[in-house]
């Protein structure tokens, strides 16, 4: 294994002291001064490493996905089942990401894709794609034969349902989120179901109307 530099340790540190405040002041009320003091260094000091809290969670996000790269890989080999391929992978990020739901919960106003904390931003496109290619995997490596028409907009069509089911997860506040769950089971099944019969001939007018939606929502500008 590399040796950690003593710069990564740095903002290992800052990284780790910003999280807890943002947990327990919030992201807004906490100030650059506070995430300074709290990994034990000059205000000066937190900024050569992060010029503001936005790029604090934006390694927050990157931390995030290398983290679970482990556990997506080991869910996806262990079935060919796209339904259960798919439920592991959101259920993953959803118990992962389940102690900062407040830090969501606070970000999720910024949906324009000009703000760099956006998930639709320019700054926010790597962890974007790298998210992608997980449901691409998850689509590629199933029993299910999927159309050409529509088979490469798949993996786009999961993520944006993703976000859908993290944006009522982090305003869930029934007990554990179960609201969530629930919405989880009863929708994944018609999702997988709608994926499996996708290549019917008679759901090629759908399957092209589907391709110009998508093609509309995610084209840059």
């Amino acid at each position: 294994m590399k040796p950690t530099s003593k710069s990564d340790e740095t903002r290992a540190r800052i990284l780790a002291a910003a999280m807890d405040l943002f947990r327990r002041k919030g992201f807004e009320e906490t100030t650059m001064r506070e995430i300074a003091g709290e990994a034990g260094m000059a205000t000066g000091a937190a900024y050569y490493y992060f010029d503001s809290k936005d790029a604090i969670v934006l390694a927050f996000y990157d931390q995030a996905q290398a983290e679970m790269v482990p556990r997506l890989e080991e869910a996806l080999a262990r079935t060919k089942d796209l339904k259960e391929r798919l439920r592991a992978l959101l259920e993953i990020k959803l118990r992962y990401f389940e102690p900062n739901r407040r830090l969501l919960a606070a970000l999720a106003v910024h949906t324009d894709p000009e703000h760099s904390l956006s998930p639709f931003s320019a700054r926010t496109s790597t962890i974007r794609e790298r998210d992608i290619e997980f449901f691409e995997r998850a689509l590629a490596g199933s029993r299910v034969r999927l159309p050409a028409d529509l088979g490469p907009h798949l993996p786009k069509i999961l993520w944006i349902y993703q976000m859908g089911l993290i944006l009522f997860w982090i305003h869930d506040r029934s007990p554990g989120q179960k609201r969530t769950y629930t919405l989880l089971e009863k929708s994944l099944p018609l999702v997988a179901r709608l994926i499996q019969i996708s290549g019917f001939p008679l759901l090629r007018p759908i399957r092209k109307s589907m391709v110009e939606l998508v093609e509309t929502v995610t084209e840059e500008s």
